[in-house]
C-alpha cells in the first residue's frame, strides 16, 4: 500500500479525515474543495479501495479509510516526536507545547498566568485546549494536561501538584430572600445548583451540596454542564452552588455561606506521557506551575 501513496497524499489524507469535509480540509490546507478532492481520489484510484462514503452533511471514512487514518495519525504522531526532539537538541526550551485543562481553570487562572510563561520562553509556542472532556495524551491530541481527578492510565505519568478547595456561594440577591443557612441540614429549604448528572464532571464530588448534612433527599433547582456557568447563576441569584475558590477569586456580587464548614477539598495533576518524561518543555512547564501554585490561593 505504501508503494501506492506519497507522503503529501498521505498527509491530505489524514487531514481530510480529521476535518470530515473537503472544505473544511481545504481552510487548513489552503487549497481548494475540488484539488482536496482531486488528491483524495487519485489516492483511492492508486490503492483500487474507496476511503470515504460522501453524505451531504460529510464524510464518514470506510473500513478500508478508517484503517488507513490509524495508521496515519500513528505515523504523523512520531513525526511530531521526532520533531520536537530536534528542535529540543539545544539547551534552550523551544517548540509546540499544547496544553489541556477544565475549561473553568483554563478559562480564568490558566488564561491570567500564562503571560508569565509566554514571555519567560519566547521560543515555545504554546496552544491552549480549554474544556471539560479529556483530550487523549497517549494519540497527541494534546502534551500536558492539568486535570482535577487521577488518570485512569498507567502509562502516563502524573504527578500532584497542589489542593484546591471550593465552597458554597450564593448572591446577596439570593440571602436577601431566601436567607442564609447557618448549618448544612437548612440546605434541604434552599434552592441549589449542581453541576448534575448531564455529562461527567471534570471535578469528583463537585455535587456534594446535595448531601452535606442533608436530612430529607435534595433535588436542585437547576444544573448546568459547565463550572463557569454555575458561576453565573449564582451571582444571578438563582441559588446556592458549590463552586471552586480559584473560579470565584475576584468576583463580586457573591458571598460565602456556611464559612465555619470544613473546605471540601480536590487534588490537581500534571499528567503527560512516558515519550515526554526527557522533555526540556514539559519540564519548565510543571516546573513554572508549581512555582505558580504554591504562589496562589486555592
Amino acid at each position: 500500500m505504501v508503494s501506492n501513496m506519497d507522503w503529501d497524499k498521505l498527509r491530505i489524507f489524514h487531514i481530510v479525515a480529521s476535518a470530515g469535509s473537503f472544505t473544511r480540509a481545504g481552510e487548513i490546507l489552503g487549497l481548494s474543495q475540488s484539488a482536496v478532492s482531486r488528491q483524495i481520489r487519485t489516492l483511492e484510484n492508486s490503492l483500487q479501495t474507496s476511503l470515504f462514503n460522501r453524505h451531504a452533511r460529510g464524510l464518514i471514512l470506510t473500513d478500508e479509510g478508517e484503517t488507513l487514518y490509524e495508521t496515519s495519525k500513528d505515523v504523523f504522531s512520531k513525526i511530531h516526536i521526532t520533531e520536537q526532539k530536534i528542535l529540543e537538541g539545544t539547551e534552550t526550551p523551544r517548540g509546540n507545547l499544547r496544553i489541556t485543562t477544565t475549561n473553568s481553570f483554563g478559562s480564568t487562572w490558566m488564561m491570567h498566568n500564562i503571560k508569565k510563561f509566554i514571555n519567560k520562553y519566547p521560543e515555545i509556542h504554546v496552544q491552549m485546549l480549554v474544556g471539560d472532556q479529556d483530550y487523549d495524551l497517549l494519540t497527541r491530541e494534546a502534551d500536558v494536561a492539568i486535570r482535577f481527578h487521577p488518570t485512569e492510565h498507567l502509562d502516563l505519568i502524573q504527578k500532584k501538584v497542589s489542593t484546591f478547595h471550593y465552597h458554597l456561594y450564593a448572591s446577596p440577591e439570593y440571602l436577601n430572600q431566601y436567607g442564609r443557612p447557618q448549618r448544612p441540614e437548612e440546605l434541604d429549604d434552599h434552592r441549589l445548583i449542581t453541576y448534575g448528572n448531564l455529562t461527567k464532571s471534570p471535578i469528583r464530588d463537585i455535587d456534594w451540596i446535595l448531601d452535606a448534612g442533608s436530612v430529607k433527599k435534595r433535588l436542585p433547582i437547576l444544573e448546568v454542564n459547565n463550572i463557569s456557568g454555575m458561576l453565573q447563576a449564582v451571582k444571578a441569584g438563582v441559588g446556592i452552588g458549590s463552586l471552586p475558590d480559584y473560579l470565584v477569586q475576584g468576583s463580586t456580587n457573591i458571598s460565602r455561606v456556611l464559612e465555619s464548614s470544613e473546605p471540601r477539598e480536590f487534588p490537581a495533576y500534571f499528567v503527560y506521557t512516558q515519550e515526554l518524561r526527557k522533555s526540556k518543555r514539559i519540564a519548565v512547564f510543571k516546573e513554572f506551575i508549581i512555582e505558580e501554585f504554591k504562589k496562589s490561593k486555592f
